[in-house]
């Protein structure tokens, strides 16, 4: 099939297989539509449809003949694995099986060179591994009792072992299966058999009653709006990427012609080559998410306003990455189901019973996501200078933040928000230029690869990430942590010795305290010892005036 799509290759300047993956997502829409309307009551039938799909993706699209064959071999290895052996372990031993063979891959990319425009089978195997793994858990908690475990691990718990056919259907989902979001097998179940709108069916089905004695409708309104909608941005950004990525990307970083430039120029440009490297993830991942939304995928109930809500299948949210305040809110939205995947199936499983995660947690989790990755040293370098970024974002949050908020205001779930001050929103606008310029300068390495690329690039844009978060570190451990609790302290004791006095004067003024030559004054409260001594000497005063 490759001469269908040279034509659209040649006139774009995109790689063959760049096209290939486009059409793969934007066929997945009128195929949603398709899907959306087999009967719950065939699941079988829906289960071979979404497996047909995706090998025509793989085979006579993509070319991946070997590789579809080595994703069927992780498949039925993880099934009867999962299912025959019952120990403790389990999940684990699936874990290692995937993982082993994502790496294989990864190991075969890497010797082969294989850039970021090459479509091969790791990509999908990548989401497939979060699929497997995942799913090896949620039968481990189905076995284990109730009150073991969490809300996430009770929702998502398999206690009816798939048949084989439906496990197939889950792996091969057609509208994630390249490029992701992975869901779990429980969504997959509730999207098959139509329970993932038992809420949404009985609203309407007595809206419907009242006119109609026979309902149709099965999926809530509002679905097809979503996802053309979730197409178009997805195609606005796409376009984006192809006009402006060749005159704005990170191997321009590393060019002669960039290191000629002045040194702030150059750190503004490196801004805008992070942002258009993110706008290929942005088009993929908001065009999948249209196209699962068609399929039924993704609704999460209704707005106050009575419409539907259908954001179960993003992976990422734009506004809050481009304009996030701190690097957690920004890791938070980006690749949102893989985040999910590592503290679920990571960072929580590799915790001890009855203990809190911790650093060995953490460092697991760093490790997991790291391989899961690939290889490359641009993949460590990138999330090993994160990880110290991560621990500067989290001690400025800590100590700085309080000092924008009223030094009453106490930060909790229930809370709530700050008041938006003026020196609270300098804050968050200095925030958001600090975190966006942190980003840019950290995923250098991730897309560069190589450690000397990763390393000349870094050095043109001198080094300034290292020193903004060895700078921030050195701070916060040298003393200046110390010395910002203190003045946070003596903020909440001067904020407490002003309510009083406003307490006391509002008393005064509504009559509560009425001074008498017979009493004693009332006193104001002790400031300092200036005042307890004023205020001694008025108490004595009035003890004379009494005798």
């Amino acid at each position: 099939m490759d001469a269908f799509f040279e034509p659209v290759a040649d006139a774009t300047g995109a790689s063959l297989d760049q096209i290939k993956l486009i059409f793969c997502l934007l066929f997945s829409y009128p195929l949603g539509s398709v899907y959306i309307r087999i009967p719950p009551t065939h699941p079988e039938l829906k289960h071979i449809f979404s497996i047909a799909i995706t090998f025509f993706y793989l085979v006579p699209v993509l070319n991946l003949y070997v590789g579809a064959l080595q994703l069927v071999i992780s498949v039925v290895g993880t099934y009867y694995l999962v299912q025959r052996v019952q120990t403790n372990r389990m999940p684990w031993f699936v874990f290692l099986f995937t993982m082993g063979h994502l790496t294989i891959n990864h190991i075969l990319r890497t010797l082969d060179e294989a850039g970021y425009e090459t479509i091969e089978i790791s990509g999908p195997q990548m989401v497939l591994t979060m699929k497997l793994t995942t799913f090896a858990w949620n039968v481990f908690d189905g076995r284990r009792s109730a009150d073991e475990l969490d809300k996430w691990q009770t929702a998502q718990c398999v206690a009816d072992y798939p048949s084989l056919l439906e496990f197939f259907g889950y792996a091969f989902y057609f509208p994630g299966f390249l490029v992701g979001p992975y869901l779990t097998f429980n969504e997959y179940r509730a999207l098959v058999s139509g329970s993932l709108y038992k809420e949404a069916e009985k609203a309407e089905e007595e809206e419907s009653m009242a006119s109609d004695p026979m309902p149709q409708r099965l999926v809530p309104r509002g679905r097809k709006r979503v996802a053309f909608r979730k197409m178009l941005v997805g195609l606005m950004f796409l376009g984006s990427y192809v006009v402006f990525y060749p005159e704005f990307n990170f191997h321009l970083t590393i060019e002669d012609e960039f290191e000629a430039k002045r040194l702030f120029s150059r750190i503004i440009f490196l801004q805008f080559c992070g942002f258009f490297e993110r706008v290929k993830y942005y088009a993929v991942w908001t065009l999948t998410e249209g196209a699962s939304i068609q399929t039924g995928l993704g609704f999460t109930g209704y707005t106050k306003t009575g419409g539907t809500r259908w954001e179960g299948a993003g992976n990422v949210d734009i506004w809050n990455i481009e304009f996030a305040p701190n690097l957690k809110v920004l890791i938070d939205s980006w690749n949102m189901k893989t985040n999910v995947w590592l503290r679920e199936c990571v960072y929580k499983r590799v915790t001890p019973k009855g203990k809190k995660p911790g650093f060995m947690s953490s460092l697991a989790t760093f490790a997991a996501s790291a391989f899961w990755h690939g290889i490359a040293p641009g993949y460590y370098l990138s999330f090993f200078f994160f990880a110290f970024t991560q621990t500067a974002g989290r001690l400025a949050r800590t100590y700085l933040r309080p000092l924008v908020l009223p030094a009453t205001y106490v930060p909790s779930r229930d809370a709530p928000p700050p008041p938006q001050t003026t020196i609270k929103q300098i804050y968050d606008y200095v925030g958001v230029i600090i975190t966006v310029a942190l980003v840019n300068y950290g995923t250098l390495p991730f897309m560069l690869l190589t450690v000397d690329d990763s390393f000349v690039a870094w050095n043109n844009v001198a080094w300034y990430g290292h020193f903004l978060v060895a700078g921030a570190l050195v701070f916060f451990y040298c003393g200046g942590s110390g010395l910002i609790q203190e003045i946070q302290a003596t903020r909440r004791r001067n904020a407490k010795f002003r309510q009083q006095r406003e307490e006391l004067n509002r008393m005064v003024q509504t009559g509560a305290i009425t001074p008498t030559s017979n009493k004693i004054a009332p006193t104001l409260p002790p400031i300092d010892e200036a005042a307890q001594e004023i205020e001694r000497e008025l108490m004595g005063k009035g003890k004379d005036k009494a005798e």
